[in-house]
């Protein structure tokens, strides 16, 4: 499929949505759809590598995601675990910087190792920036902002009339990427679910019935046709 790369999205989010239901409409466990969804991410992290995509986001699990039963939520640790171990090779190969946005504490003091060792290795890194969401809400992102602000005002670094959006941007965990221009969500469902609630402020949005573990680089392809129709005004005429 013909690319217009001239108009693609500097910074797309990905909602991989639709795991379960995947599954379930074969007759097969929750978790088995998980699976498939984790070499759905790979496949498609790799694809926007090679089309030159410069900044993608995956929204892994959310801060919600914990309330799921203990034995899918225990799944996903392991296939996150799993993909810890292997991320590394990518980053080395793709000159990738590796982010992980959310906050880390809930995990085991060993993922906490492998993600903060990820970061340091790879924050020299400039063809790519893949940043993955985990434990992550748009909500909880603005909420760190906010605390972050009253610490430096407490501490005398900043005054009220500093504060301005330049300032909170600066203390998203997104803060060392641009804000996202398209978010696409697969699975049918039209809600961002706490998803980069302030980044996406001006994102144009594209939903597909097409399940997460059945998303393909020809479906993102559709999907980047789709924006580069788009007239982006931004509040403007």
């Amino acid at each position: 499929m013909l690319l217009n790369k001239d108009k693609f999205p500097v910074h797309i989010g990905f909602i991989m949505d639709g795991n379960g239901r995947w599954a379930q409409k074969k007759g097969l466990p929750r978790t088995f759809g998980h699976k498939e969804g984790a070499q759905a991410f790979r496949r498609i992290l790799k694809y926007c590598y090679e089309i030159g995509i410069k900044n993608v986001t995956f929204y892994a699990f959310s801060t919600e995601n914990w309330s799921r039963p203990k034995a899918e939520v225990d799944a996903i640790m392991t296939l996150f675990n799993d993909y810890l171990d292997e991320a590394g090779d990518f980053s080395d190969k793709k000159d990738a910087r590796l982010i992980f946005l959310g906050d880390k504490a809930p995990f085991s003091p060993d993922m906490r190792q492998k993600m903060i060792e990820l970061e340091k290795v790879s924050e020299n890194n400039d063809a790519m920036n893949v940043a993955i969401a985990v434990n992550y809400g748009g909500r909880d992102d603005i909420v760190y902002a906010v605390r972050s602000v009253v610490k430096m005002i407490r501490e005398g670094f900043v005054k009220d009339e500093d504060i301005n959006e330049e300032l909170i941007t600066s203390l998203l965990y997104t803060k060392n990427m641009p804000d996202v221009d398209l978010v696409i969500r697969p699975s049918g469902e039209k809600r961002l679910s706490n998803f980069m609630i302030w980044q996406s402020a001006y994102a144009e949005f594209y939903y597909t019935d097409v399940l997460w573990p059945d998303f393909t680089p020809n479906e993102l392809d559709k999907a980047l046709n789709d924006f580069a129709q788009r007239n982006r005004r931004f509040g403007g005429v």
